[in-house]
């Protein structure tokens, strides 16, 4: 093991950084995600040098914790190895030496596998940076199929988040052709696109903004018919619906088939959004038991509902999307989120999942494949 006279860290051979690895130190790798792609240490983090200033706190927030970083030759982990001394670590330690060397010491070593392409590498670049994606999360995004249903005000910004984020496969279920007055909301549509169905100028739109997204059309209205066939491939169901009979349909068949919903729902200046997944949080009956009137839940052709407010609550459904198919995170599961666009605030109203549900309680959680219970009206 060396050490520097004029450096205040240490600087150690491959074979003694195997060792301090296996001792416990925390290994960095600082070279680019392109050489990283090649081969890297088992274990090990990377952390590009030009991100280091940066992100170390995250990585590393024990100014005391065992550092031991590596690059190609020894140049930039020096490099690092000296700033963050002088952030106020104690323990850091530079390997320099080739980092063909590890495994030829017998350092534990992963060889590439192809997750992404280099397009898709390129494309998804700043999203794979992000410690709880990276490239495997970005394939587990890119292998999904989430379904919207509507490809209207809440279905347009989830269908262009998601497309642009990297869901691999998008499906819409619309049987509505595109009007005037859907413009002022529904941004997956355009002036050219009048008299269109939906789903075929919602296409058009995703595909221009990511050629890679597979677009399936469902041109039909959801019912308790072909509600089962329409949600069964899917790993994510997006609910824009905009009446209480669909919701209630969607929501049986999803507990029946275990499939999450993401629901929002949209009224003037007023959002609310959750996630409902089957027998591990509440379901949409737990939320409302009783079927409310018609006359407490118009559409937006009778209230009225502005433009932007789809906006702010269908991206908040894409993200929670993402979580789900990640796998990180908290979801909205058991929460009821509520957005005032009029007073820009937030609140939030927990919701209990109801072991006598007829769709989602003990008694169906034990029969995994009950038949969906009717809508109850009043």
């Amino acid at each position: 093991m060396t050490n520097s006279d004029h450096r205040p860290f240490r600087e150690v051979s491959a074979a003694d950084a195997v060792a301090l690895a296996r001792d416990g130190y925390h290994v960095i790798d600082v070279r680019e995600q392109s050489e990283w792609n090649a081969g890297h240490v088992a274990g090990a983090t990377l952390l590009p040098l030009a991100e280091m200033r940066e992100r170390i706190r995250e990585v590393a927030p024990d100014l005391d914790a065992p550092l031991l970083l590596h690059c190609a030759v020894g140049g930039r982990s020096g490099r690092a190895a000296g700033w963050l001394t002088e952030m106020g670590y104690t323990n850091v330690v530079s390997m320099k030496d080739s980092i063909g060397r590890w495994p030829e010491q017998g350092g534990e070593w992963e060889e590439p596998r192809q997750l992404l392409s280099p397009a898709q590498q390129r494309r998804y670049a700043r999203q794979t940076l992000i410690p709880e994606i990276g490239q495997e999360g970005q394939r587990r995004l890119l292998d999904a199929k989430v379904l919207l249903i509507g490809a209207g005000a809440l279905g347009s910004p989830s269908a262009l988040y998601l497309s642009a984020s990297g869901i691999g496969t998008i499906g819409l279920v619309d049987d509505d052709l595109v009007e005037e007055s859907n413009l002022q909301r529904q941004v997956l549509h355009g002036v050219d696109r009048l008299g269109m169905r939906k789903v075929d100028s919602g296409e058009q739109t995703i595909r221009a903004l990511n050629p890679e997204t597979v677009v399936v059309k469902h041109a039909e209205r959801l019912n308790a018919d072909n509600v089962e066939r329409l949600i069964a491939d899917y790993d994510v169901i997006v609910d824009g619906t905009d009446n209480f009979d669909t919701r209630y349909v969607l929501n049986d068949a999803a507990v029946k088939l275990r499939k999450p919903v993401v629901h929002g729902s949209i009224y003037r200046w007023d959002g609310q959004i959750t996630t409902f997944v089957p027998f591990e949080g509440p379901c949409y009956r737990c939320m409302y038991p009783v079927q409310p009137p018609e006359e407490l839940a118009p559409a937006c052709s009778v209230a009225g509902v502005l433009g932007v407010l789809p906006g702010v609550i269908g991206m908040l459904q894409s993200n929670e999307v993402f979580k789900l198919v990640l796998g990180v995170g908290e979801t909205l599961s058991g929460r009821l989120l509520m957005f005032d666009a009029m007073g820009t605030a937030f609140d939030e109203v927990r919701i209990w999942r109801d072991p006598a549900c007829p769709a989602c309680g003990d008694a169906a959680a034990a029969t995994p494949t009950q038949e969906p219970a009717q809508p109850v009206s009043v």
